[in-house]
């Protein structure tokens, strides 16, 4: 098993990256292997340029094996004639080495040891590649080790599964296991989220029966988002529903597009994955009830938009879940929950914490700005929106300068969330003019 390096890994934007021979499998093997996986909801890439000859790998092909977690290696026989593969297959292990990414070969209808020891098709295409890459011996030896390495390493061969349909599954069974023992299921960069987020599992209850409606309320900024956020990407990566979907700033969008019909009709197309959905027909009702789904709808100010959305909660599937995030408590209650959180403001520890994160990059203060950072927490009052925005502002200033800016903040450690909020922002906003 490869263990990553201390390189920093790229941001990942991938699940899975398909590399594979566009002409031996693209429109049989890849394409039914890319459209399960999407029906998992994996986020795959599957290049679909086919380019001639000889002409390079391009950077933004590159650029998506790095950030993927899992790169699937599709053998086949005719993998090992194209220098394009070739080269992804470099690109691919040296991810492995550095950053740790998951590969999986799987070898279609080919044998293993051909890929391993370049037999077969495979020794036919590279007995051309000597003849075209006369004097670029070495080229040509990093692409027979990259294959033997790639080789070597656990898979899928499809003499042993013979059925193209059961090696697809296969495949994607493994990639869900990976994925799930691979991501971590906290942002490291949140802070106090921990128990709150055992908290919210409590009480959606995931596994049982029915649907069930949890709400969380609380003032903005005091990190209701961030909460909802965090339990969306954990609950998500295991994959316990068929369809997941977070819709955010409901409330911006509704003031912006004066209704919301078409986030309506976006959400239940994503749900049901059909363009075509048409909510007012009772086919599509009928279609959502059969689908599990873990829905968040992120800032909502009313119920009507609640019901402009997903309409009446029972018609989803059963084992659904949503969280509503809001403001006012009231359209919780009046929407019949199953369970409501209030998010409260950060003990003292952890806004230390996350005020210093953003301040100085670490997790406490240095000694000589203890007491200013002390000063700063006063006023921020727990609330995250106002610690981030702060740390942010006063980063690598001088002590000297923290103390000149801190003179104009008002500290009152009783200060209502969302006046620390406005002086917050009216303070960084002034003082950016002035700079």
């Amino acid at each position: 098993m490869a263990v990553a390096s201390s390189s920093a890994s790229p941001q990942e934007k991938y699940d899975v990256f398909l590399s594979f021979r566009g002409a031996d499998t693209r429109y049989n093997f890849t394409s039914h292997l890319y459209a399960a996986l999407c029906q998992k909801q994996i986020n795959a890439f599957m290049d679909d340029e086919e380019l001639e000859r000889g002409e390079q790998i391009s950077p933004s092909l590159l650029n998506a094996i790095e950030q993927s977690k899992i790169s699937l290696i599709i053998f086949s026989q005719g993998y090992a004639s194209s220098r394009w593969c070739l080269e992804e297959l470099e690109k691919i292990l040296e991810c492995m080495d550095k950053y740790g990414q998951i590969v999986m070969p799987v070898f279609h209808n080919i044998d293993p040891s051909d890929a391993r020891s370049q037999n077969g098709t495979f020794g036919d295409a590279f007995a051309k590649h000597e003849e075209r890459f006369k004097g670029r011996q070495e080229m040509l030896q990093r692409w027979r080790a990259a294959l033997k390495k790639a080789a070597d390493l656990s898979g899928f061969d499809s003499n042993v599964i013979r059925s193209e349909f059961e090696l697809v599954q296969e495949v994607v069974k493994a990639v869900l296991m990976r994925l799930n023992n691979a991501s971590p299921l906290i942002d490291e960069n949140l802070v106090g989220v921990d128990s709150r987020i055992k908290d919210i599992e409590g009480l959606l209850r995931i596994g049982f029966a029915g649907v069930r409606k949890i709400g969380i309320w609380g003032a903005g900024g005091i990190g209701k988002t961030t909460l909802a956020r965090a339990i969306f990407n954990k609950i998500s990566e295991n994959r316990h529903f068929e369809s997941s979907y977070f819709f955010e700033n409901i409330r911006e969008e509704s003031e912006k597009n004066k209704g919301l019909t078409g986030l309506q009709q976006q959400i239940i197309c994503k749900i049901l994955g059909d363009k075509n959905a048409n909510i007012g027909s009772p086919s599509t009702i009928r279609r959502l009830g059969r689908v599990k789904v873990f829905i968040v709808l992120d800032d909502v100010t009313n119920l009507k938009q609640i019901e402009s959305l997903i309409g009446d909660f029972k018609y989803l599937g059963l084992g659904s879940r949503i969280i509503i995030t809001t403001r006012d408590k009231q359209v919780l209650e009046n929407c019949h929950m199953d369970g409501i959180y209030e998010t409260k403001i950060l003990s003292d520890d952890a806004a230390l914490q996350l005020f210093s994160r953003h301040a100085f990059r670490q997790e406490r203060p240095p000694k000589d700005f203890r007491k200013l950072a002390g000063r700063v927490l006063s006023y921020a009052n727990g609330v995250p929106l106002a610690l981030k925005v702060l740390g942010s502002f006063l980063f690598k200033r001088t002590k000297k300068k923290w103390e000149s800016q801190l003179v104009n903040l008002n500290i009152n450690d009783h200060r209502d969330i969302q006046e620390v909020l406005k002086v917050s922002h009216n303070y960084i906003g002034q003082h950016h003019h002035n700079a």
